[in-house]
C-alpha cells in the first residue's frame, strides 16, 4: 500500500468541524487504499469553500471559474483519457451557477468522478440560500425563509444519463471511503453527493440533524441498484428519512471519450500530428515561436 503521506499538501484553512476535512481525509484514502498514484489523477474545481480541495492533496490540479468545473473535466478527459479525473464543487457552484453544465455533461457520460460538497448554503459569499437549501430556510437573502422548492440533485442524475449516482455523509469518513473507492472503479459519469455541514453559516443541517435522518442503503433488504424505479423512490426520499450509498448503477454504458473516433488510437497528447497538419505548421511555426 502507498504511504498515507504521498497525498500529503499545504494545511487546509477550512472553518474549525467544517464537513470539508472528513471529504478531503476520505478522498486520500481511498486513492491510497486504490493505489492511486497522485501523477495518475487530475481534480478539477469550481469556486467555493470546498473548491480550495486541490490545493490540499499533492497532485495535478486545476482550479477553475465559478460553475465550469465538469466542461474542464471533460476536456482534460478528453486531452488525457487515461487520467483520472475528479471534479470537485459545492452545491451552489455545480447545481446552481453549473446547472445547465451538470445535466448536459451526464447526457454525454464522460468517465468523470463528481463529488459535490452539498452544506445547502452558500458558505463562501457568508451565508446565502442555495439551490439545495430546504423551503422556508432562513437566511440573509431569505430573512422570511425561502420560497423555493429545493433542487434534488438524485432524481435530476437519474433522468440525466448518470451511470453511477451515490449519496454520501462527511460524518461518517469510513463509510464515505468505501463509497469513493466504488465510485473511482466504475467507469462513465459517477456523482456523489455529499451531505457536509457547515458548521458557520448552516446551523440547520448539523451533523445531529442528519444523524437523525440518514440510513445506508447498503443494509436495506432487497435494496437493487441497478434497478431504476428502485432508485426513483430513493431519490425522491427527504425529510425524516434519507438514503445514503449506492442509489444508482449501470455497468457497461459506453462513456463518450469511447465513442469518439479520433480517441480509438489512445489520448490525444500521444498522438503524432499528420502529416498535412506538421507541413503546414513547418510553414508557419517561426512566426509563433
Amino acid at each position: 500500500m502507498l504511504d498515507k503521506s504521498i497525498y500529503a499538501a499545504e494545511k487546509p484553512t477550512w472553518c474549525p468541524g467544517c464537513g470539508d476535512f472528513p471529504i478531503l481525509t476520505a478522498l486520500q484514502r481511498a486513492l491510497i487504499q486504490l493505489e492511486i498514484r497522485p501523477h495518475e489523477i487530475m481534480i478539477v474545481s469550481g469556486i467555493g469553500c470546498g473548491s480550495k480541495l486541490p490545493h490540499y492533496i499533492r497532485c495535478n490540479g486545476f482550479h477553475s471559474i465559478h460553475g465550469r468545473a465538469l466542461p474542464i473535466s471533460m476536456g482534460i478527459k478528453l486531452a488525457n483519457h487515461d487520467l483520472k479525473v475528479i471534479a470537485v464543487t459545492g452545491d451552489g457552484d455545480g447545481y446552481g451557477i453549473g446547472g445547465n453544465h451538470f445535466i448536459h455533461t451526464m447526457r454525454r457520460n464522460p468517465d468523470i468522478l463528481h463529488i459535490v460538497e452539498n452544506n445547502q448554503v452558500y458558505g463562501l459569499t457568508k451565508g446565502q440560500y442555495s439551490p439545495t437549501s430546504d423551503y422556508g430556510y432562513v437566511t440573509k437573502t431569505s430573512p422570511e425563509g425561502t420560497i423555493e422548492f429545493a433542487f434534488n440533485p438524485i432524481a435530476v442524475a437519474l433522468s440525466s444519463g448518470a451511470t453511477f449516482i451515490a449519496r454520501g455523509f462527511s460524518g461518517d469518513i469510513k463509510h464515505l471511503t468505501e463509497l469513493l473507492k466504488v465510485a473511482l472503479q466504475h467507469k462513465g459519469y459517477r456523482l456523489i453527493d455529499i451531505l457536509q455541514p457547515c458548521v458557520t453559516f448552516n446551523l440547520q443541517n448539523t451533523y445531529d440533524w442528519y444523524k437523525e435522518r440518514i440510513y445506508k442503503l447498503d443494509g436495506e433488504e432487497g435494496y437493487d441498484p441497478t434497478k431504476r424505479e428502485m432508485a426513483l423512490r430513493k431519490a425522491l426520499e427527504w425529510g425524516e428519512r434519507i438514503p445514503i450509498g449506492i442509489i444508482y448503477k449501470a455497468d457497461g454504458v459506453p462513456t463518450f471519450e469511447d465513442q469518439v473516433p479520433a480517441l480509438k488510437d489512445g489520448p490525444l497528447f500521444r498522438q503524432p500530428l499528420n502529416r498535412k497538419v506538421r507541413r503546414e505548421w513547418e510553414l508557419i511555426k517561426d512566426d509563433y515561436l
